[in-house]
Order: structure tokens, then C-alpha cells, then sequence
């Protein structure tokens, strides 16, 4: 995979290729897809450069969320059809974010929704939304794992892969990689269905995950998967 070659040096890259990293682990027979965080807050309502998003919604990812977005919905729609459990996370918050924790010490301009919006910031963005079956996770901090009941529901359905797409990739996407490879999971990425603000955070978490912590599929690759698993069941 070369998603990340235009802002790894090579030298870094020759580092971690002689260590003997980035290891392809392989992905078990029982799968489940986790999809993080896809809400409105993180794409803004309408498909803009992020730099005009985030002037309407502060934590949006703008183009770079729309770009991923029909990645996202194809593998979706392929594990559902495929018998393949959908989880779903975001965050959930008082209006003041008075129970927001630590959030409110680093993010300058909160949760903060343009008043001239039609949906509100929590809302699952509609090309993607749970659909009756799938399970949506509250969660409060970057991981999925992190005081949710996402790890027994897992091991209810005897899930040994987790599938992750959402964003963002250098936030909480990463966060629920490294505590999905901490349960002992095998742990797939699908890097065209994760985003980030920026394109820089983005490529060198996909490329540090790839070394320590997961798989990296693209999204023809994470569908094929799917499918050979789901007519194994």
C-alpha cells in the first residue's frame, strides 16, 4: 500500500522495513464492521472544502468526509448483505456540554452547529445511517472501546475481526484500532473509508497503524472479505 509514500520519507520507511514492522497480521473468519463517529458534526451538512466546513461546523472534515462516503456506504451495504454484524458509534452530549470531560479543555469551539442548518450535528449522515439490525454504540471519549458495551457485545457474537471506518483517522478511529489490537482482535482498516482534517494526520496514521497495529484493506479488498466470510457462515 502507498497511500501515505508522499509524506513518509523513505528513509523513515527503510527504518521500519528493516525493524521487520508492518507485518501483515491477516484477518480472521468472524468479522465484524465498526463504523465510527459518521455523523454530521464530522462531514458538515453539504459537500464543501474543509476549510469552509469548519468556519460552520468545528470538528467537520469536509470534502475529505464526502470523499470517503460512498466507500463507506458500499462496504455498509456488502456486510449487511453479507450476514456481517454493523456496530455504530458517536458521541452524545448535554447541550451545554457540561458532561463532555476533557473535551471542553481542547476543542476551542465545543460542539458548535450553524444555525442555518436542517440537521443536527448527532444526526447519522443519511447516505449511512443504522438501518434495523445494526447496533449504534454511545460513546464518550475517542475509542469505541473506551466505557461502552462494545467489547461483550463483540464477544457475544464470537467476533475475531474488527473492520474500521469512520473518522477521524488520526483520532478516533486510531483510538479504537489500538484498543481493538489490545483485546487481541485482528484489526482491518479500510484507508478509503477513513478520514481525517487533514490529508498530513491522515497518511501517517494510516502508515502507523499499518507498522503496529492493523491491517490496511482498500475498500475492494475489505468488500471481498466480507463476502468470502459471509457465504463461509
Amino acid at each position: 500500500m502507498t497511500f501515505w509514500d508522499d509524506v513518509i520519507p523513505e528513509s523513515d520507511r527503510r527504518v521500519f522495513a528493516t525493524a521487520g514492522f508492518a507485518r501483515e497480521d491477516g484477518l480472521g473468519r468472524r468479522p465484524a464492521l465498526v463504523v465510527i463517529d459518521m455523523t454530521y458534526a464530522f462531514i458538515g451538512d453539504r459537500r464543501e472544502p474543509v476549510l469552509e466546513s469548519v468556519r460552520r461546523w468545528p470538528n467537520s472534515a469536509g470534502e475529505f468526509g464526502w470523499r470517503a462516503l460512498p466507500h463507506i456506504a458500499d462496504v455498509i451495504n456488502t456486510a449487511r448483505s453479507s450476514r456481517v454484524p454493523v456496530f455504530y458509534t458517536r458521541g452524545e452530549f448535554a447541550p451545554d456540554a457540561s458532561d463532555a470531560g476533557s473535551w471542553q479543555r481542547k476543542l476551542g469551539r465545543g460542539f458548535n452547529m450553524p444555525s442555518d442548518s436542517a440537521v443536527h450535528g448527532d444526526d447519522f449522515v443519511r447516505e449511512v445511517a443504522p438501518k434495523a439490525g445494526d447496533i449504534v454504540i454511545k460513546k464518550e471519549k475517542p475509542s469505541a472501546f473506551f466505557g461502552t458495551p462494545l467489547i461483550s457485545r463483540l464477544n457475544e457474537a464470537d467476533i475475531d475481526t474488527v473492520i474500521v471506518m469512520g473518522c477521524t483517522t488520526s483520532g478516533c478511529v486510531r483510538a479504537t484500532v489500538v484498543d481493538a489490537f489490545s483485546y487481541n482482535f485482528h484489526v482491518g482498516v479500510v484507508a478509503e473509508g477513513v478520514f481525517d482534517r487533514g490529508e498530513v494526520s491522515h497518511k501517517v496514521s494510516l502508515f502507523d497503524m499499518k507498522q503496529k497495529y492493523a491491517d490496511i484493506l482498500n475498500a475492494e479488498e475489505a468488500r471481498a472479505y466480507i463476502i468470502a466470510c459471509g457465504n463461509a457462515a
